[in-house]
């Protein structure tokens, strides 16, 4: 039954035509004679966006195909350990990322040219958990007799430790803290990454074994470079950027109440800093101010404190800590976000500046910061601000528009920035390590890097640095010649590894045996009218069909956020996992871009009955459906109605 007019308002979907063009100009003649164009139908792979603008290169459209049961696993394998196995090719910490990556996939979705995105990140939280919960591990490859130093063990690090096991290589990890994580461990709130998920998706890499650890080590200090050097055949060093940038305002560097958010955020996390200041002013708009002012809400103040129990004496001394007995005399302490940006164009997720809001944090945004206020003691009264704009580039003050914010802890979130301390000869310049497109140290051979030390950005941008990094240090291991990396760098979909996995391979190519090699339709030795572009081509919304798609709106994960009232010692997580049945209808609203779903568009359309389906003892994902050129007539009806965009006019003569 065709949808009512009224129905299709209250569901709008893409539209193919645009309003008053909705009659076929007739197609009868070109048609009967389109078989003189000699293009028939191919199988192009391509791309999808998502994949595209994932920093990972998750094969993400892959690991939606399986939850949503359309990519059928290999025999004796279930579905969720399935999922699990393809996104973790790229990423070890589908239950971390699937909670607190930006999911720049998500911005990139071509579904969202329909109702919603496809929500990528509540599906990839859903396959970590289900992982954890059914304890599914990684699986290390033949022993090479090789190791490598790993100098950090936050994301970079332990994602490098995961591909390095993979490939058969021992590492020894060098971290400066007494525990693993890095920035999910000491820079994300426990409520946002919950930290029994954090043990067991880092325990999963240890598990892989010769996995050697030495914590409470710097290198430059504890062990030198050259030692290092003497000791592995490869060094990766993703030592992150662990010091905050200061404030650009006279007086900020000695003022004992002026912290930055790293640091802020270090000290709580590792459970020292249990309560805050009463006025918190916190300069920012990216997700570590939020996570900042989402923490300062949640520990409060209290109202008779003592030199040591500033919450600055604690930031910058890591041995001092708080008494425990302090939080049950905590009240709410008034914090306050300001932003360079507006709402709209503050970098931290929406969702996350919406939470913030609900929990009590005021936000001031289009402002910058202009001067402190100091007290004859030499701290910190307030900050002054003033509105904003930006000429050339560069912030601006609009005159007239001052005004002072008072504080007892201004804290700056900023950016952040390298600590070289004892490796100055590694020091680009800047702060930072500089990295060729192999993810190699310039002139250092067997020195490679990865993670924010080369530029601060984000979680997933530093896991799928390292996965390339190893691939370069597998490569410089075994004195092979690297190879030149490939216009769209992901961890691609393999239709020879799919047909393998499915016992279809190929057959062995003889010279001989094969004879005449015009045509290769029916020559098992060949993988009939496919074409990979994945590795050069991204595949654009108006390459599909959107039309076949109807209205699908998005599951959304549950949150618990607390209000202005409750927020006070509110640790609990936010964020509610989908359901199995939730996860499974969210991957169903994957489009899969660029890859055959197998809807029978192409089939039921064919007016030629050309096109037809696989056997099915011969069948697989990539290998659905297939053309018999002797009846193809090149309408090229099976391309226009292609929803994937997966079949292109070609073959030529």
């Amino acid at each position: 039954m065709a949808t009512s007019k009224d129905e299709a308002k209250k569901k709008p979907s893409w539209r193919r035509f645009r309003d008053g063009d909705y009659e076929w100009d007739s197609l009868t003649e070109k048609i009967f004679v389109q078989d003189t164009s000699h293009k028939c139908p191919t199988y192009v792979h391509k791309t999808p966006p998502c994949q595209g603008s994932c920093p990972s290169g998750e094969d993400i459209r892959g690991w939606l195909a399986i939850v949503r049961q359309q990519e059928k696993p290999p025999a004796g394998v279930d579905w969720r350990e399935y999922a699990f196995q393809r996104s973790t090719d790229a990423n070890p910490f589908p239950a971390m990322m699937g909670r607190v990556c930006p999911a720049p996939c998500q911005d990139g979705c071509n579904r969202n040219e329909l109702e919603d995105y496809v929500g990528i990140n509540a599906v990839e939280q859903f396959i970590g958990d289900t992982a954890i919960e059914n304890g599914y591990g990684f699986q290390a490859g033949a022993d090479t007799g090789h190791r490598v130093a790993i100098i950090g063990g936050g994301p970079a690090g332990l994602a490098a430790a995961y591909q390095l096991r993979r490939r058969g290589h021992a590492c020894t990890i060098f971290e400066a803290n007494d525990a693993l994580g890095g920035m999910f461990r000491f820079g994300i709130p426990g409520y946002r990454v919950p930290r029994d998920k954090l043990d067991a998706e880092i325990q999963r890499i240890l598990d892989m074994g010769q996995v050697e650890c030495r914590f409470n080590t710097r290198v430059g200090v504890d062990i030198s470079i050259a030692e290092l050097e003497a000791q592995f055949g490869a060094i990766l060093w993703a030592i992150g950027c662990q010091t905050g940038r200061g404030l650009p305002v006279p007086g900020w560097e000695g003022t004992p109440n002026c912290v930055s958010g790293v640091a802020f955020l270090k000290a709580f996390n590792e459970g020292r800093m249990k309560i805050t200041a009463e006025k918190v002013v916190c300069v920012g708009g990216g997700d570590t101010s939020i996570d900042v002012v989402s923490v300062a809400r949640r520990l409060g103040h209290i109202g008779q404190a003592g030199k040591s129990d500033l919450p600055e004496t604690v930031i910058h001394d890591g041995y001092v800590a708080h008494d425990a007995v302090m939080t049950a005399a905590a009240e709410g302490a008034q914090v306050t976000l300001t932003s360079l940006f507006t709402r709209d164009k503050m970098t931290a997720a929406e969702h996350e500046v919406h939470d913030a809001l609900h929990e009590g944090v005021t936000i001031l945004d289009g402002v910058m910061p202009v001067a402190l206020i100091k007290d004859q003691a030499g701290r910190a009264t307030g900050l002054k601000i003033a509105d904003c704009e930006m000429i050339d580039g560069r912030p601006t003050p609009i005159e007239g528009t001052e005004r002072v914010l008072d504080a007892d802890l201004v804290v700056a979130a900023i950016g952040q920035g390298g600590d070289l301390r004892g490796l100055e000869e590694l020091d680009s310049g800047r702060g930072l390590i500089a990295a060729d497109k192999f993810f190699q140290v310039p002139d250092r051979p067997g020195h490679f890097v990865a993670g924010d030390i080369i530029r601060p950005h984000l979680l997933t941008t530093a896991i799928g640095q390292a996965s390339i990094a190893v691939e370069s240090i597998d490569l410089y291991l075994k004195q092979a010649e690297y190879r030149r990396r490939p216009k769209v760098d992901v961890h691609h979909f393999d239709l020879l590894k799919k047909l393998a996995e499915a016992d279809l391979a190929p057959d062995a190519f003889r010279l001989d045996a094969a004879g005449d090699l015009r045509g290769t339709s029916a020559g098992d030795w060949a993988v009939h009218n496919f074409e990979d572009r994945g590795a050069a081509e991204v595949i654009p919304q108006d390459e599909l069909f959107l039309g076949h798609f109807g209205y699908h709106a998005r599951n959304l994960r549950k949150e618990e956020v607390p209000s202005a009232e409750e927020v006070l010692g509110h640790f609990k997580e936010r964020v509610i996992g989908l359901t199995e049945a939730e996860a499974i209808d969210e991957a169903k609203r994957c489009m899969s871009c660029g890859m055959c779903f197998e809807c029978d568009n192409c089939v039921i359309f064919c007016p030629q009955t050309a096109v037809f389906r696989v056997a099915k003892d011969r069948r697989t994902t990539g290998r659905y459906v297939d053309t018999d050129y002797a009846k193809c007539i090149g309408c090229h009806i099976c391309a226009d109605v292609c929803p994937t965009g997966y079949i292109k006019m070609g073959l030529g003569e």
